[in-house]
């Protein structure tokens, strides 16, 4: 991964994560009109497939999903699994980088 590449993955990331804050302020909003609602079984989908901080910041500030089972549980721990992975990516991605300069400082290839 190059460090041109770091600001685009960002950017995804948040681009991602509005969306699924949108969705979940979309759902909120239709509860209280009776309109078409998303399924809880999507709503979870995208928290777990990278919108763990849209969908958690949803629940807080919209106050959505805060009692309905598994939203409670479930979105904090996409948030801290997706941002486990995260570092771990970083610190692989810096010990590589670390492990590189290490070999050409010493002269190997």
């Amino acid at each position: 991964m190059t460090n041109e590449t770091i600001p685009i993955l960002l950017a995804v990331a948040a681009l991602y994560n509005g969306a699924v804050f949108c969705i979940y302020w979309w759902d909120k909003r239709a509860a209280g009109t009776g309109d078409w609602r998303v399924r809880e079984t999507t709503l979870l989908a995208l928290a777990f497939l990278g919108g763990g901080i849209g969908a958690l910041l949803a629940q807080r500030l919209l106050r959505h999903k805060t009692r309905k089972s598994p939203f409670p549980v479930a979105l904090p721990a996409f948030f801290i699994l997706q941002m486990f992975a995260l570092s771990v990516a970083l610190v692989a991605r810096e010990s590589g980088a670390a492990a590189e300069a290490l070999h050409r400082l010493l002269g190997r290839s």
